[in-house]
């Protein structure tokens, strides 16, 4: 059972895009966003060479989401050699993980660079740049226990800050309540076969979906790139299924790469009982609009205007 959060946000300079500190109440943790170009200014606070794990963030060629994991000793020692490198152009934000009371434990730091590595693959959201496998350090079930509560934690704090890297697709599935499961279909020509759910930040389809076999002529340039960068990737294998989840921006999106065409997701996604995304969304609309009749003279009783009441929404 998910619980209500309290979260403190400390704007640095005022700037949205520079610096930001996130804390939760009731926790020893604190996780900072730092744009790269203010890690100077980061280097300066009392515990920014605090021990922590850190997260590079950036884009690729292709526009997709990347993230390097790492963890030091002395943050942002590290982080400053991280600029000093020779092809350093690949991140532009930084996540950093610190301790209000530092971690001191080596181990402690190790475990959780591996765990947010682990987490970063199995969600699939980003490219992991790691060229290694961090190691994961044995613990005592009270230290695990602890650690992974320190991760839940973090993760929550990470995605407040607006990176859903590490989010899985069950953890932001939207689901509404007059239906029985979140799923939707969609069936097309040439061979399109797909599920999928909407999540927090767009359209989830997931493994084992089929996309149409070929695409047709009209195909916008945009979306024929992605598709073909879908193939190239191993996204979209040989025999046009899905090997993996995947997350488009939105239904709109995800149905014209499903179909090979430009489509429209709202309607043509579909629910077990035949109802749009569009359909659902206004079943579950919770004001329900009411029209009054028109009348040009309100009704009158012995001489006095009846004026009609308005409902209450």
């Amino acid at each position: 059972m998910a619980f209500s959060k309290t979260i403190q946000l400390y704007i640095f300079d005022g700037n949205p895009n520079g610096r930001i500190m996130c804390e939760l109440s009731n926790w020893n943790g604190r996780v900072y966003k730092i744009a790269r170009n203010e890690i100077a200014a980061f280097s300066r606070r009392a515990d920014s060479d605090h021990t922590g794990v850190y997260f590079l963030l950036g884009k690729n060629e292709e526009n997709r989401d990347t993230v390097y994991i790492g963890e030091a000793e002395k943050v942002a020692t590290r982080l400053k050699q991280h600029l000093r490198e020779r092809e350093a152009d690949y991140w532009n934000d930084c996540i950093c993980i610190m301790s209000k009371d530092d971690l001191r434990n080596k181990a402690h730091v190790k475990y959780l660079e591996h765990q947010f590595y682990q987490l970063a693959q199995q969600a699939g959201r980003a490219i992991v740049l790691n060229s290694t496998v961090p190691t994961c350090s044995s613990l005592s079930a009270y230290d695990e226990a602890m650690l992974k509560e320190f991760i839940s934690n973090a993760k929550l704090l990470v995605n407040t800050l607006g990176y859903k890297v590490f989010d899985t697709i069950e953890e932001t599935t939207v689901q509404y309540a007059h239906t029985a499961q979140p799923y939707f279909y969609l069936k097309a020509a040439r061979g399109a076969d797909a599920k999928g759910l909407l999540v927090s930040d767009g359209f989830a389809v997931l493994q084992g979906s089929s996309v149409a076999s070929s695409t047709v002529a009209s195909m916008p340039n945009c979306l024929q790139k992605l598709r073909d960068s879908l193939l190239k990737r191993g996204i979209i294998g040989q025999d046009f299924k899905l090997t993996r989840d995947d997350i488009f921006t939105s239904p709109s999106l995800a149905a014209s790469v499903v179909t090979g065409r430009s489509a429209n997701g709202r309607t043509e996604w579909k629910n077990n009982e035949h109802k749009s995304i569009k359909e659902t969304e206004e079943l579950s609309s919770p004001h329900a609009i009411i029209i009054l009749p028109y009348c040009r003279k309100p009704p009158c009783y012995n001489n006095s205007p009846i004026l009609p009441q308005t409902p209450m929404l």
